[in-house]
């Protein structure tokens, strides 16, 4: 401990992991942990509605950055994070200032990039200015055929299938024929939810009339045109939507693995760097979604606060997916615990033990958002 009697934690990220963990440290050690938080933004965006975006829905949820930081008590710096020096415990912003540490929390997300340069390539940070063009065109019969295409590494494939059943919705109520396809490498639709759900899920896609091409990987040499591996079909497709693919953020001076992702332990310990921690989309697990983020941050917050001399006994990271799926219809709740790794092995859960009503599912964020003002 050091002599103040608190643990001096500093948090990298403004999104679900790092506003979770602060949040969980304000609750489970509010008096044995100093909190700061190192985000450029001044906002959260609940980016898992975006989605909705380009079928004329309200714009994704805000909020004030502050106000979140404000419950957790914990401080904010405006900036980015340069680097850090695990030896030294210390991390450097871009303006060139250091700020030392006892325990370092890296949430800094991914990067997303684009797979094809011949599609248009779903961004939540701007879902009305990259797919609103091609919903209008849609509604107005300018567009006949539409694939959306899943890169060789898809870390998260819901919005895939929301944008997919959204856009044959549109289309059928404004009795426009148009032909939708998924192209996606997964053995079966949403294979990360289980055999019942992806059942679920399949069936829906059927009723739209929309043909999904499984195990299926894709090229897209120039626009118009998708090519299919194995076997090497060619669709001929008026526009075509992908997935990015994505990459960890690679921090200087801390280890990382393969594409840039950090590696963890079950509490969340980032492998060869001491007292540094990482939750979200920067780790290597495979699955991408805010939720999971949520779960990895309070592992790691439970973890820290214990050595704290919290009275709690640190639980690892046990994965459960939760959430909701957009459909053009009725929304369709979502939930299944990974025992396999990386979503090898998914179980249902049983009825009633989770029955997730919101986007983001999360033991802290939640309720702070839903008990606060939005932007409007």
């Amino acid at each position: 401990m050091p002599e103040t009697g608190r643990l001096k934690t500093v948090i990298v990220g403004g999104g679900v992991a790092a506003l979770e963990a602060a949040l969980a440290l304000g609750a489970l050690a509010p008096d044995s942990t100093e909190r700061t938080v190192i985000s450029p933004n001044d906002a959260f965006v609940l980016r898992a509605l975006s989605v909705n975006e380009p079928f004329a829905a309200p714009a994704a949820r805000r909020w004030t950055l502050a106000d979140i930081l404000a419950l957790a008590g914990a401080a904010h710096i405006d900036s980015r994070l340069d680097s850090v020096d695990v030896a030294a415990r210390t991390v450097t912003l871009e303006s060139g200032a250091q700020l030392d540490y006892d325990e370092l929390i890296l949430a800094t997300g991914a990067d997303a990039v684009p797979r094809y340069a011949h599609a248009a390539t779903v961004d939540d940070h701007s879902m009305e200015a990259t797919l609103g063009g091609l919903v209008r065109d849609v509604e107005e019969g300018y567009v006949e055929s539409v694939a959306f295409v899943s890169p060789p590494r898809p870390a998260w494939p819901l919005p895939l299938y929301e944008l997919a059943l959204m856009t044959a919705t549109r289309a059928r109520e404004m009795d426009v024929k148009l032909a939708v396809t998924i192209v996606t490498p997964e053995d079966a639709p949403l294979a990360i939810f289980g055999a019942q759900t992806s059942a679920t899920v399949a069936g829906l896609l059927d009723e739209q009339g929309i043909d999904v091409f499984l195990s299926s990987y894709a090229e897209i040499p120039r626009t118009g045109e998708v090519i299919l591996s194995p076997g090497g079909r060619v669709l001929h497709v008026s526009r075509a939507v992908a997935l990015p693919e994505l990459f960890g953020p690679g921090v200087p001076g801390v280890p990382r693995s393969e594409h840039g992702f950090l590696k963890t332990d079950i509490h969340g310990r980032v492998e060869d760097a001491e007292h540094v921690w990482a939750a979200g989309d920067a780790t290597t697990f495979g699955v991408k979604q805010g939720g999971i983020s949520a779960q990895q941050a309070d592992a790691v917050a439970e973890a820290i606060a214990a050595q704290s001399g919290a009275a709690l006994e640190p639980q690892p990271f046990r994965p459960v997916l939760a959430g909701v799926m957009f459909t053009g219809g009725e929304p369709l709740r979502l939930a299944a615990r990974i025992t396999g790794g990386d979503g090898a092995a998914p179980e249902p859960v049983p009825a009633g033990e989770l029955e997730p009503a919101d986007k983001l599912v999360s033991r802290f964020l939640t309720p702070v958002l839903d008990s606060l003002p939005e932007l409007t």
